[in-house]
């Protein structure tokens, strides 16, 4: 799967799980700049997980803290 449909994929999850508008999300865009805690970081992680049917590795999950993040970490998922 190409970076550009992750991206869009990963878009979809977070502005449903977080109610945001798609078109305020970027790759560089945080999720402290869309004030997710700890139990909304879960959410999209597990809404992750399963909207790409891979298993993020638990060594990444601290370190997915953007968009870019958790892209990055989807397409290492993909190809383990």
């Amino acid at each position: 799967m190409e970076r550009t449909e992750i991206f869009a994929k990963v878009v979809d999850v977070v502005s449903d799980v977080l109610g945001m508008n798609p078109d305020e999300i970027t790759e560089q865009t945080s999720f402290d700049d869309l004030d997710a805690d700890s139990l909304d970081r879960l959410q999209l992680v597990t809404a992750f997980e399963d909207e790409f049917d891979v298993e993020l590795a638990e060594e990444r999950l601290n370190s997915i803290n953007s968009i870019a993040d958790a892209i990055d970490a989807i397409e290492a998922s993909q190809e383990a």
